[in-house]
């Protein structure tokens, strides 16, 4: 489900199922896998090893859980299917890193809401392939200081390929974020 990270982003449509605490009269409710769960293989599947393979588990906020289910249920069984993600609005990047070293974070991904591979493009630069750090996060070694900067990226359920021209202005900065006139639908 997380593919090492690469599934950060997707949706998902959870209905509680076989359980008295399961909200009657509600079909589902949709959420947006954010994090790896790991596995912990020092614990049994059902007490504390939630994680490990192949049982898939979703860690839901509790206005999330709510939704479906009674909280004090804790743990409950699920039927889930992935779904496309129907976001407003452009993608939006985050940055991170210094005058060398561009870590984007990339937020608010429609269509299969996750992301295979990115470029950066700085006004001074031609495209350059960015590597996968962890989740939604790309980086890119380089000085792009001073620069206006495009981004494209690759879908990695879809394979749709998009370009967000001058996304970030030529004085961008670590800590801002900045949002794409463009998504994927």
């Amino acid at each position: 489900m997380f593919k090492d990270g690469y599934g950060c982003g997707t949706c998902y449509q959870i209905k509680c199922v076989q359980s008295n605490a399961c909200i009657k009269g509600v079909p589902f409710t949709t959420v947006t896998a954010t994090n790896l769960c790991p596995p912990n293989y020092s614990q049994d599947s059902n007490n504390g090893g939630w994680c490990n393979p192949p049982r898939v588990h979703f860690d839901m906020s509790k206005p999330a859980f709510m939704k479906i289910a009674q909280w004090k249920a804790g743990i409950i069984p699920v039927m889930y299917r992935r779904v496309l993600c129907v976001r407003t609005g452009g993608i939006r990047f985050q940055f991170q890193g210094n005058g060398y070293w561009l870590l984007v974070y990339v937020m608010n991904v429609g269509g299969g809401g996750d992301i295979a591979t990115m470029w950066v493009k700085g006004t001074k630069t031609g495209w350059m392939s960015m590597s996968h750090n962890w989740g939604a996060s790309y980086q890119a070694f380089a000085s792009l200081g001073g620069q206006a900067l495009s981004f494209k990226l690759t879908s990695y359920t879809t394979r749709q390929i998009i370009v967000a021209y001058n996304v970030a202005p030529s004085n961008w900065r670590a800590g801002m974020t900045y949002q794409a006139n463009v998504n994927f639908k």
